[in-house]
């Protein structure tokens, strides 16, 4: 495959000079970054195949104030902590900026691959996870250019031979380097399928003949201006799209006079290799249920004892537990969030209040800051609020464009399906009260002054919005509730019950996953 593809930089000679060819791509580059364009670039290649060299060449033509160049070795001890594609996450340009990489995701499905042996169905997974990386990134307006440098097995021992015969470079050539070489078929079939697999329209390949490198780091300038143009004119026609930015939440509130309040918008798309699993409606469920009172601090304590336990072995073990709480305002997240970490160890786990995005977080994909707070290995991450709020507020209050919410069901699906194979367990809250209970709490903490903290302009808000959001919710709860991050809904009228219904549903998920 990567013979089959491969591009003579000759196709781009003589098409215009150096310094006009410098002079566009600068210019295109500050276009980009005026209509907030970002751009990922990929070096990847053999060794000795120069992707250091064009690196330096192709930043000579950026303004050093926009972009960032990152060297991927080996995950260190801290990143095997997390999912592989964390530590790529978090060196993301923001919109308008420019991140190279010299190798980059694609280590893991190449190098990594032949090294670490890794078992067809891993690397099976491992594609499918950068696919899916790679298409948020695209359908969020980021500019992917992949390059891949190939020279031949000969070319690449005369150039380990060249720099090994200078004391001033001979550093650079590595035992691995070396080993490599020795395995050079092997690596050729891993590159080979690696190129096949993840060559896509939105984010293609270019495979360039590097035996001369001057010509070839030209071309690379050449095949980066083409993409960023084509970015900038996708973009502008986005922009001229006026019905692109009209407000338009998709509730059919006509449904509120049925039960069918779980219809699902005609333009949502689910990946098909991820099926929902039906789940009740909201209306469906019993909110009269109550936990007898002189019960109650027993079992909440016996649960918070066993909750500790499991945590030690969740350490152990070095299973992240990811527990997502939403439910509507007043409905006791809190409390129930109190009792859940009362008893465990507090160097275990951290609890993510999640906001409105600050202005550095709207500067990115709307997952990037919850790839950025997920737990460690062994540790507990509970998200008071979570990601779901782009199909919930952010479509409710417009925050967020119709393309956008209907497109994050599955976004979010297949984000928690790549923690899950990495390890994780996660559970998720949907914390349900009747209107009756809610008015009556708001009531309560408006009254209190020690309580008039909780109850904000906000609240009020939301509640006259109260229709809106339950057939956001039910819809919400129709489309990401899967076999492998199941949505509990907590009947949470009552209190106590639903603080003891939260501790032994994590107890049992966990016990179900150890």
């Amino acid at each position: 495959m990567i013979r089959e593809k491969l591009i003579s930089p000759a196709r781009y000679a003589g098409t215009m000079t150096k310094e006009e060819l410098d002079t566009r791509l600068s210019a295109t580059v500050r276009q980009a970054k005026e209509l907030r364009i970002p751009t990922v670039i990929l070096i990847e290649g053999w060794g000795a195949s120069g992707k250091g060299y064009m690196i330096e060449k192709l930043i000579r033509v950026l303004d050093p104030r926009g972009f960032k160049v990152y060297s991927i070795g080996a995950p260190n001890e801290a990143e095997q902590r997390y999912p592989v594609l964390k530590r790529f996450w978090e060196k993301l340009p923001s919109y308008g900026n420019i991140s190279i990489f010299d190798r980059s995701w694609y280590r893991d499905v190449s190098i990594a691959r032949v090294e670490d042996e890794l078992p067809r169905r891993e690397l099976n997974v491992r594609f499918e996870d950068i696919e899916v990386l790679e298409k948020q990134l695209c359908d969020d307006g980021y500019n992917i250019v992949k390059i891949f440098l190939h020279i031949e097995k000969d070319e690449q021992k005369k150039r380990f031979d060249k720099l090994q015969s200078s004391s001033a470079t001979k550093w650079r050539v590595t035992d691995d380097d070396r080993r490599r070489h020795k395995r050079y078929d092997k690596y050729y079939e891993a590159f080979s399928e690696m190129v096949k697999v993840t060559d896509t329209e939105t984010a293609p390949w270019y495979v360039l003949d590097a035996k001369n490198k001057k010509t070839t780091s030209e071309a690379i300038k050449h095949i980066l201006l083409e993409a960023l143009s084509a970015a900038i004119e996708k973009k502008q026609a986005l922009i001229a799209d006026t019905a692109a930015h009209i407000k338009d939440d998709g509730i059919d509130y006509a449904l509120a006079e049925s039960t069918n309040t779980n219809k699902i918008p005609s333009d949502v798309r689910i990946n098909p290799d991820i099926q929902p699993l039906r789940l009740p409606a909201l209306d469906e469920y019993d909110l009269t249920k109550v936990y007898p009172p002189e019960e109650y601090k027993k079992k909440l304590d016996e649960l918070q004892d066993e909750l500790f336990e499991l945590h030690n072995k969740l350490y152990q073990k070095k299973r992240p537990l990811i527990i997502v709480f939403e439910g509507w305002d007043a409905a006791g997240k809190g409390g129930a969030i109190k009792r859940l970490t009362s008893g465990l160890d507090p160097r275990g786990f951290e609890v993510v209040p999640v906001a409105a995005p600050t202005k550095t977080e709207l500067s990115y994909q709307y997952m990037w800051r919850f790839w950025n707070s997920l737990p460690k290995s062994g540790h507990i991450g509970i998200y008071d609020r979570s990601w779901y709020g782009r199909v919930m507020v952010e479509r409710l209050e417009g925050f967020a464009k119709r393309r956008e919410w209907t497109r994050a069901f599955d976004e979010m699906n297949c984000f928690e399906r790549t923690l899950v194979r990495s390890g994780a367990i996660v559970v998720k809250f949907w914390l349900h009260i009747d209107d009756d209970e809610q008015l009556r709490r708001f009531t309560e903490r408006q009254n209190n002054p020690e309580k008039q903290w909780k109850i904000t302009d906000e609240d009020w808000r939301n509640r006259d919005k109260r229709l809106g959001y339950h057939i956001a919710v039910d819809q919400m709860l129709a489309l990401t509730n899967t076999s492998y991050a199941r949505w509990h809904v907590i009947e949470a009228n009552d209190k106590k019950y639903a603080r003891i219904k939260v501790l032994q549903t994590v107890i049992d998920t966990v016990r179900e996953n150890l």
